[in-house]
């Protein structure tokens, strides 16, 4: 049986370090997956992709690397994400993965003008998104963990736009069938993004905002952490149609 690839593209703060686990790992759990039913493989340590074939989806993750960056490894994952999207591979790219993908697939991405958006976010669904066939058992507006600089300020040609929140237009985009990018972190609580504000906490001072009253606000976010089981259905089923995925 195939694994499911989970491309790892960097790793959580060093204040987490007495967190169990990292962003593969807490993906892996929110799917439902055993330790036998994905593979995870690291593209900034210098590790090689597999071919497209050998994977029944992909997972992208988070990253402190910024798109911009243009490193060869950002670049060679591009390359491959294009390859995954025209065999229609069931893709979910997390915030770096996100801006990544929409980076692949023609649109633009760099610095957010508005600032670095970190902390729990009402995230809200636009029509597209309250139909679509991922975020459709979500509520049209819902709490969700967010840490990010970067934003995908355009969105590939071929994108749907599916969410929006006060400061990040694209929330949220689909391409084809089963290519997915999401802005927020569905496999993040309340607990880790204490971290990533404090993380932030000079920047949001320079910007004018107060990273206490931030803290203050953070709350769970069980709604968006199911997106990550639905992902995983949405692999089963491609794989039980005779599509691209394969079981696992």
């Amino acid at each position: 049986m195939r694994p499911l690839l989970i491309i790892k593209t960097g790793e959580k703060l060093l204040s987490l370090a007495d967190t169990p686990g990292d962003y593969e790992e807490w993906i892996a759990r929110g799917m439902g997956l055993a330790s036998g039913d994905y593979r995870v493989v690291a593209p900034y340590r210098g590790e090689l992709l597999p071919p497209v074939n050998e994977v029944c989806g992909a997972v992208i993750t988070g990253s402190g690397a910024m798109v911009t960056d243009g490193d060869g490894w950002i670049e060679a994952t591009a390359a491959w994400l294009r390859q995954a999207v025209n065999r229609n591979l069931p893709i979910l790219g997390i915030c770096f993965g996100h801006q990544l993908l929409a980076h692949a697939l023609g649109g633009r991405v760099d610095y957010n003008p508005a600032g670095v958006e970190v902390g729990t976010i009402e995230v809200s669904l636009n029509p597209q998104g309250q139909k679509d066939p991922l975020l459709s058992n979500l509520p049209s507006t819902f709490p969700a963990q967010l840490s990010h600089r970067q934003s995908v300020l355009t969105l590939p040609p071929q994108a749907q736009l599916l969410a929006a929140s006060a400061m990040e237009g694209h929330q949220a985009f689909r391409c084809g069938d089963r290519c997915w990018g999401i802005q927020f972190h569905p496999e993040f609580d309340e607990a880790v993004i204490a971290h990533f504000i404090d993380y932030y906490r000079e920047q949001l001072s320079q910007e004018g905002r107060d990273a206490s009253s931030l803290q203050q606000i953070r709350r769970p976010s069980p709604l968006s952490h199911r997106l990550l089981s639905h992902f995983a259905t949405i692999v089963h089923k491609t794989c039980e149609t005779g599509g691209n995925g394969a079981n696992f």
